[in-house]
């Protein structure tokens, strides 16, 4: 009869575990990025700022030059709409990965509702 009751309970709890409809729900992930504190993470420097961006369907592009150097460096950003970036400062590869991994602490995700937009809060 235990085995019955624990077979049971087993069935149960599984049944709990993946009857979640909120799961089933379509969620959109953001990543924010501060660009200027993640170059200067990257690169050095102290300040950068955003001259020119160029948006394509899977990424967006942001060229990007240091504005309190005697001689400013050049750098391109590039953010994939699935978590992953390129960073590029004068020629030199400076990042190729995923963000969305916890790989900067200049970056953030968020998520949402798709249906909503309401914001969904991780515990």
């Amino acid at each position: 009869m235990t085995d019955i009751n624990n077979q049971h309970n087993a069935i149960e709890l599984l049944n709990a575990e993946f009857a979640h409809p909120e799961w089933d729900e379509p969620i959109i992930c953001r990543v924010e990025v501060d660009l200027p504190s993640w170059l200067s993470q990257l690169a050095g420097g102290k300040a950068w700022e955003v001259y020119a961006e160029d948006e394509e369907e899977s990424c967006i592009s942001f060229a990007m030059r240091e504005v309190s150097a005697k001689q400013p460096k050049l750098a391109e950003v590039t953010l994939y709409h699935n978590g992953y970036a390129v960073v590029d400062v004068e020629g030199t590869a400076l990042f190729d990965g995923s963000l969305t991994a916890g790989t900067s602490n200049c970056a953030h995700l968020t998520y949402y509702h798709a249906d909503t937009g309401e914001k969904i809060t991780l515990n």
